[in-house]
C-alpha cells in the first residue's frame, strides 16, 4: 500500500499561519493541521514588522507533532517533504547559526538611508539607463543596509545572513542550504542562473551583503538533506524523510494551480497581491525586473507584485468598518466577508470611484503614492471597498499587459488563489476586469498542493512536471467574464487607470519631498 500510494509532507509558512500536510498523487490532501501565529508579528516602532525566528520553528514542531499523532496510519508512506515560505525576509546568524536579532518581516515599512557608497561607474550606468531612484529604492529595502547603519553591533556578530526559508530548513535538517527559487526578495541573486552574484558584480553590489555571509544554493528539485532524527523524535515522524528543495510560497502557489504555461496567468489575492506568467525561457516582466526561477527545474516565473495586495482589505475594515465587529462574531465571518457580501450592490466600476493601489512602494514606480479619484455625494463605504478590489485587479492587468509584451505573446485564461479568491463576487470582477476565464482549482491550499507537485516530480513519481500537474491539479469553477461589465471596465482602464500616474507624478515627488522619505 504505501509504495502504490506514497505521500509528501508539505511545511507551508504563511505571513498569517502555518499549514502542515500530507498530499498523494492526486493532489488530494490526505490530512492537515494549521496554526494561527498569535501575533503575527510586533511592532516596536510604526511600522515596524518583527518576529522571532524560532517562534516558527516552535509553531512547526506543535504542528508537525499534531500531523505525526492523528495519523500515524499515513506516516510510513511519507516518501519526501518540502518547506515553502514567505519571502524576503532575513535572519541574521552567528558562528553557531543562533539568530542575532528577531527577523524583520517583508512588509516592514522602515527604510535605509543607503550611506555605504557603491562605485561611481556603477551609480552612473544606473542613471543612464533611468533606474537611479529603483536602486535608491532597493538599497533602502534591503535590511542588510538598515542594520548595518543602526545596528553595527549586530552587523559584527552577523557570520551568516540567510532568508526565513533557509534558518527554518537548517533547523530541520542541520543542513545551511537553500533553493534558489526560495531567495526571492533583496539578495544578490543571479535569478537567470540561480546563482548568487560574483564579489563586486554590478547588480550584487547594491545589496551590500559580502559572498562569505551567503550559504549553499540547490536547484529545485534537488535534495537539501533529511529531517533530523532529534526532529523525529519530537514530533513522532519516522527517520529518513528525505526534504528537497521547492520554492517560495508564490512559486508554489503557481504551480499548486496548475500554471506553468506561459498561455496561462496565475493571480495570488494574498497579503501581497501578485500575478505570474511562467516561462521556459527568461524574460524580464518589466525592465531590470528579474524573473524568478520556478519551483522546478527549468522554469521562470514573470512576476508583477502589487506590495500592498489584499492587505489594504483588511486595513480598510480596521479603519473603516471596524463597526462590523459584532456582526462578524455573530455571523463567525470575518469583516471582510461580511464586505464581501455586499459587492454586487455597487456596479461594475463603482459608480465612476476609482483606485491605484501604491499603498506600498513599487521597484517600478518608487515614488508612487496610494491614490483615489471620482468621489461624489453617492459614494459609500461600500463603493470604496469595492474600488480597492478593482484597483488591485487594474494595476495586476497592467503587469500582465507589461508581461505579454516581455514574452511576446497574450495569454488566454488565468488561475486564482489566495484569500481573496474564496469571494465567488471577487472572482467574477477578475474575469470582468481582464476580460479572461478566470479559474479556481480544487483547494485553496494551493501553496501546499504546488510544493507537493515539485517533491512528486523530484521524486520521479512523475516523469514530468506536466505530467505531474495533469493528475494534481485540477480546475473547478470557471467565471466567464460579462460582455457588458468587461465594456465598461475597459473604459474606466483605459481612460481614467492608465491616465492616473502619469498626471499625479510629479504631485507624487512632492508629496514625497514633503514626508521626507526619500
Amino acid at each position: 500500500m504505501s509504495n502504490n500510494n506514497p505521500l509528501v509532507l508539505t511545511i507551508d509558512f504563511g505571513t498569517q499561519s502555518l499549514r502542515t500536510a500530507l498530499i498523494n498523487k492526486q493532489g488530494e490532501i490526505e490530512a492537515i493541521v494549521k496554526r494561527k501565529y498569535e501575533p503575527p508579528y510586533f511592532s516596536k516602532e510604526k511600522g515596524y514588522a518583527e518576529q522571532n525566528p524560532d517562534f516558527y520553528y516552535e509553531h512547526l514542531v506543535k504542528c508537525l507533532t499534531e500531523l505525526a499523532k492523528n495519523n500515524k496510519d499515513k506516516l510510513d508512506r511519507i516518501k519526501g517533504s518540502t518547506i515553502a515560505t514567505f519571502r524576503d525576509t532575513s535572519v541574521q546568524l552567528d558562528k553557531d547559526l543562533k539568530p542575532v536579532r528577531d527577523s524583520i518581516l517583508w512588509l516592514d515599512q522602515r527604510l535605509a538611508k543607503g550611506s555605504e557608497k557603491i562605485p561611481t561607474l556603477y551609480s552612473l550606468l544606473f542613471k543612464l539607463v533611468g533606474m537611479g531612484e529603483t536602486i535608491k529604492l532597493n538599497r533602502s529595502r534591503t535590511m542588510a543596509h538598515w542594520i548595518k547603519e543602526n545596528e553595527p553591533d549586530v552587523w559584527a556578530k552577523t557570520h551568516k545572513y540567510v532568508n526565513i526559508s533557509t534558518y527554518l530548513t537548517y533547523k530541520l535538517t542541520n543542513e545551511l542550504k537553500d533553493s534558489a527559487a526560495n531567495l526571492t526578495g533583496h539578495y544578490p541573486m543571479n535569478f537567470k542562473k540561480g546563482k548568487w552574484y560574483k564579489e563586486g558584480a554590478l547588480k550584487g553590489v547594491i545589496f551590500g551583503i559580502p559572498s562569505k555571509m551567503l550559504f549553499e544554493l540547490k536547484q529545485p528539485g534537488e535534495k537539501i538533506g533529511e529531517i533530523s532524527e532529534e526532529i523525529c523524535q519530537k514530533t513522532g515522524l519516522p527517520t529518513h524523510i528525505p526534504l528537497f528543495a521547492s520554492g517560495s510560497d508564490k512559486a508554489c502557489e503557481t504551480l499548486g494551480l496548475g500554471a506553468l504555461s506561459n498561455e496561462i496567468g496565475a493571480i495570488s489575492y494574498g497579503t501581497a497581491s501578485t500575478i505570474e506568467v511562467s516561462n521556459k525561457k527568461y524574460h524580464e516582466p518589466e525592465p531590470f525586473l528579474p524573473a524568478y526561477p520556478a519551483a522546478v527545474p527549468n522554469w521562470y516565473n514573470m512576476e508583477v507584485q502589487i506590495y500592498r495586495g489584499y492587505w489594504m482589505l483588511s486595513w480598510f475594515s480596521k479603519n473603516f468598518a471596524s463597526e462590523l465587529i459584532d456582526e462578524s462574531k455573530i455571523q463567525s465571518l470575518a469583516i471582510e466577508e461580511i464586505l464581501n457580501e455586499k459587492l454586487s450592490e455597487i456596479p461594475p466600476g463603482s459608480d465612476g470611484l476609482v483606485l491605484q493601489p501604491y499603498w506600498g512602494p513599487g521597484l517600478r514606480r518608487p515614488l508612487a503614492k496610494g491614490g483615489i479619484i471620482g468621489f461624489s455625494d453617492i459614494h459609500t463605504r461600500e463603493h470604496m471597498y469595492r474600488a480597492i478590489i478593482e484597483g488591485i485587479a487594474y494595476a495586476l492587468r497592467e503587469g500582465l499587459e507589461g508581461i505579454e509584451k516581455s514574452q511576446g505573446h497574450k495569454i488566454k485564461e488565468l488561475r486564482i488563489s489566495g484569500g481573496g479568491s474564496q469571494s465567488d463576487a471577487i472572482c467574477q470582477i477578475t474575469a470582468d476586469i481582464f476580460n479572461l476565464p478566470v479559474s479556481r482549482v480544487q483547494t485553496f491550499e494551493t501553496t501546499s498542493l504546488g510544493a507537493a507537485v515539485s517533491v512528486f516530480v523530484a521524486l520521479k513519481e512523475y516523469n514530468n512536471v506536466e505530467e505531474a500537474m495533469s493528475h494534481m491539479c485540477h480546475k473547478t469553477t470557471t467565471f466567464m467574464p460579462n460582455k457588458e461589465a468587461s465594456e465598461q471596465y475597459e473604459d474606466l482602464y483605459r481612460k481614467v487607470y492608465l491616465q492616473m500616474f502619469p498626471r499625479l507624478k510629479n504631485v507624487y515627488k512632492q508629496i514625497n519631498r514633503f514626508t521626507k522619505r526619500y
